[in-house]
């Protein structure tokens, strides 16, 4: 009997797993409860690979051998849970893809900083002429670049609702960066539940693998003394000398795997400045030194490393005014780094679709830094509440470019306009790009 592969989800990591299926032989059929985006729809024609948009058909579901979903969808959907009532099997297109490649995958994960760190990770790697794949959150789907590219390398950035669909997947390297409150809504609201899933970068590791992960991090700590690590482990930390692994002595970055070679490097001399990033840039230093790579090399990719878009990004300086799009920002915690890397008066837009956030977190920089809130969302009560008392002025908008016109009107020579918005983007806009996007393309129009 041929191998029915269902596919939930036709976006970038759908179309991908449908691809690599294909060409593996299976029998393919691609289902989307919402619509499919034309290009995707393109794609699918051109490989003649039977999908449908808007609906799930059940009868062409439920008759699947395996079924591969977007990391989007959630467990209680009830077409997951008549799969799994049935006994199909349900598998994320990570897992799948990792079937079908020999390369080997460092896989970094974290609650904050994966996009930035990921990213570092593959310039290093790419500058050291590594033959090296990206993916996973990221770029090209994981699948499509199995199915159609012959890396030896893959630096992927993992997600939790990525980790929750994995089971025999084995990260060679893995990175722990942070565990802080996301997306709880996915995980019954129980913090040690969405701990429990980020600590599935390690399964299946043995001795010859490697774990690495941030020994300043309380969750994380938390979590590690419920299981048992078989790999290598190197902690990095900005609080205490680690004895292998990376931390900081005075204002240098040692990172010290190999105690013939240690690196180090001034945190002044690093393009991604702010303290979230000197993590960053020591987890993907221990990664560079694992694979032996020259320091010299390393040292000139965390010089010339370029910020990433919608994280922390420098739109422009209109009137001395300084303009940054953190779209990226959809937690409190991504709020929390961006706030406490400002070291002017800041303007803040912030708000969207709130996914049950403390906003007690961001108090004291709010109080200390933010001259005035601007709401970019629909309901914004709860912003309003949390720092009536922090700031002298909160102003409600609807629009990227009311919400710019109003914060160019508060900020004077000096000051930051910074989005970061600590919030989901959905209610005003299609993404967190797009909210970015629109953003940036307002500050353009001052």
């Amino acid at each position: 009997m041929e191998k029915r592969i269902v596919i939930l989800g036709a976006g970038e990591s759908g179309v991908g797993a449908a691809m690599l299926a294909q060409k593996q032989g299976f029998e393919v059929f691609v289902s989307d409860f919402g619509a499919i985006a034309p290009k995707y729809q393109e794609k699918l024609t051109s490989l003649n690979i039977p999908f449908e948009t808007a609906q799930h058909t059940e009868a062409l579901i439920l008759n699947a051998t395996e079924v591969i979903k977007s990391p989007g969808i959630p467990e209680k959907t009830p077409i997951i849970k008549q799969l799994k009532a049935q006994g199909i099997p349900v598998i994320s297109e990570i897992e799948f893809a990792k079937r079908y490649t020999h390369a080997k995958t460092i896989c970094i994960t974290g609650s904050n900083g994966k996009t930035t760190t990921t990213m570092l990770t593959y310039h290093i790697l790419k500058k050291a002429g590594l033959n090296v794949g990206l993916a996973g959150n990221i770029g090209h789907s994981f699948a499509a670049q199995v199915a159609t590219e012959n890396f030896d390398w893959y630096v992927l950035e993992i997600s939790s609702f990525m980790l929750d669909d994995m089971f025999a997947f084995k990260a060679d390297i893995a990175v722990l960066l942070n565990i802080t409150p996301d997306h709880l809504d996915r995980y019954d609201y129980k913090m040690e539940n969405y701990a429990a899933s980020k600590m599935r970068i390690v399964q299946n590791q043995q001795a010859s693998d490697y774990f690495i992960y941030c020994a300043d991090d309380e969750e994380t700590l938390n979590a590690l003394k419920l299981i048992t690590i078989e790999a290598t482990s190197y902690p990095f930390s900005i609080q205490q000398t680690v004895e292998k692994g990376a931390y900081l002595k005075g204002e240098e970055m040692m990172i010290n795997i190999n105690p013939e070679n240690p690196f180090t490097m001034s945190i002044t001399e690093l393009a991604l400045q702010g303290k979230h990033n000197i993590y960053n840039s020591m987890a993907s230093g221990i990664v560079a030194r694992i694979l032996d790579i020259r320091n010299l090399t390393i040292r000139e990719s965390m010089r010339d490393m370029l910020n990433i878009e919608h994280r922390l990004e420098h739109v422009a300086r209109i009137s001395g005014v300084e303009y940054i799009n953190d779209s990226k920002a959809t937690n409190v915690n991504s709020t929390w780094y961006a706030l406490e890397s400002m070291s002017t008066p800041v303007v803040l837009i912030l708000g969207g679709v709130d996914k049950g956030n403390d906003y007690n977190m961001l108090k004291d920089l709010v109080h200390n830094k933010v001259k005035a809130i601007v709401c970019l969302g629909k309901n914004n009560k709860a912003i309003h509440e949390a720092f009536e008392n922090d700031v002298d002025l909160i102003v409600n908008t609807f629009s990227a470019q009311e919400a710019v016109q109003v914060a160019y009107h508060l900020a004077k020579k000096g000051d930051t306009v910074l989005l970061s918005p600590a919030c989901a983007s959905f209610d005003l806009f299609s993404s967190y790009e797009d909210r970015g996007n629109q953003f940036k393309m307002a500050v353009k129009e001052l």
